[in-house]
């Protein structure tokens, strides 16, 4: 079973790393290499273009495939199917113009020209609010297209703004919501090995921010560090070898956030011994 994943880029590493921390530790991924195996025997990398990814997995080339939303949607795939939002490379497509210019609405485009990286993207935009202006594509420099009359407004990705603001656009409105994604041709998607993977990396993603607790409790004090443990379904409570049952041991999951509040909260409830671990994967 074949990953194909961003080559280079903003996604690259982010990408890489979430593989390591699944458990697919890349066995030969030297740089500038089209393949690479992987500990898993049955799974390998094919590193491609984040905007050619959709077509491979298409394609058949690559069974599954991680890059943004928004490549997803300009590439304009039917045959593949989403399976997790990995929650990272979030930005936004959206509509921009001078700001000391006349377009200040998506109607003043009507008969007007838009550049972008993403014309199948805007193009549906515009469709459906009933407008076709000339689309002209690009390939780089979007934000300075309608400072050179090329085009009257541009469609283009930011994560902050400050690259609009830098060229004084302004954004009308947004086109599109992105992050990276996981997905798979759909017929594939319910085989074991994808299914694997795609728990492997979920896993990961729900212990991001996630912190272990582990703590001896008083038996006769159990009820109260119950009640102020803030965990996912209830702390597990387990007997302790040659405790001689007055003491129990408390495991937990908690927000990392909630941490600091939580150990003062079970410390002065009874709570001793109190050990505090990070989480690397969490199957739920």
């Amino acid at each position: 079973m074949r990953i194909a994943v961003p080559n280079k880029g903003r996604l690259h590493e982010p990408t890489i790393d979430l593989l390591e921390r699944a458990g697919l530790h890349l066995e030969n991924g030297a740089d500038r290499q089209l393949y690479a195996d992987t500990v898993d025997p049955d799974v390998s990398v094919l590193f491609a273009r984040a905007a050619d990814i959709p077509e491979y997995v298409a394609d058949g080339a690559a069974d599954m495939g991680i890059t943004g939303y928004d490549q997803v949607r300009e590439a304009q795939v039917t045959d593949v199917a989403e399976l997790l939002d990995l929650e990272f490379g979030r930005c936004r497509l959206v509509l921009a113009a001078p700001e000391d210019g006349s377009i200040a609405s998506v109607d003043d485009l009507a008969g007007g020209t838009v550049a972008t990286e993403f014309p199948n993207v805007t193009r549906e935009f515009f469709a459906e609010r009933g407008l076709e202006p000339n689309v002209v594509e690009v390939t780089g420099a979007t934000e300075l297209t309608p400072h050179v009359e090329i085009s009257d407004a541009i469609v283009d990705i930011t994560s902050t703004g400050t690259t609009l603001k830098m060229n004084r656009l302004g954004i009308i409105e947004e086109v599109l919501s992105s992050s990276v994604r996981l997905f798979a041709r759909e017929d594939v998607r319910e085989e074991p090995k994808i299914q694997e993977v795609r728990t492997a990396l979920a896993s990961v993603k729900q212990a991001e921010g996630k912190r272990y607790l582990m703590m001896n409790v008083p038996e006769d004090r159990l009820d109260d560090v119950r009640d102020v443990i803030p965990g996912l379904g209830g702390p597990t409570v387990m007997d302790i070898a040659n405790g001689g049952g007055e003491k129990v041991a408390v495991h937990a999951v908690v927000d990392e956030r909630a941490v600091f509040e939580t150990i003062t909260d079970v410390k002065q409830a009874g709570a001793s011994d109190i050990l505090v671990t990070e989480i690397e994967r969490l199957v739920e």
